[in-house]
């Protein structure tokens, strides 16, 4: 077996992490461990991704079930020709539909429809049991000081979480 060349420095002289990269690097890992989680029982139970479900979720959840693409774009950290590809097949199945704005022609609002909730509603329940097991040996005090910073770092408030 051969090793990268890596210049000639052993890869035991390369600086150790920092806190702050080693944190990081393992939230990286535990979120791409919870997509593929949510994603496989939601494909499986509900035909949904997990990114359609925060999608669908974020609309359930807004004032009168609808959000402005823009403002989903940010809740979702998606650009807005990302949402609008998120939305096509969603729009395709009849779970979200395009509504305008009466007042600006401009503004465009995503909607949830009554079959887009009730899926959601049925889709909650599964990704309730997976993060319910993925987190089951920690304690409340400490699910939500986690919730707290992570909120914090994505920068998250009323109007946008």
């Amino acid at each position: 077996m051969s090793s990268i060349d890596l210049g000639g420095i052993p890869a035991t002289q390369f600086p150790a992490l920092t806190r702050a990269t080693d944190l990081c690097l393992r939230l990286a890992r535990a979120h791409a461990m919870l997509v593929r989680r949510f994603d496989s029982a939601l494909g499986s139970h509900h035909g949904i991704s997990y990114g359609d479900f925060q999608l669908l979720n974020h609309l359930a959840r807004a004032p009168g079930g609808r959000l402005r693409r823009v403002d989903l774009a940010e809740r979702l950290g998606l650009t807005a020709s990302g949402v609008t590809r998120s939305l096509l097949p969603l729009e395709k199945i009849g779970l979200v539909a395009r509504e305008a704005d009466p007042r600006d022609a401009r503004v465009g609002f995503a909607a949830i429809t009554p079959a887009g909730l009730e899926l959601v509603g049925n889709a909650t329940d599964v990704v309730d049991v997976i993060s319910r097991d993925a987190l089951r040996a920690l304690p409340p005090e400490q699910m939500a000081a986690m919730a707290d910073v992570l909120g914090q770092m994505a920068g998250m408030h009323a109007a946008n979480s």
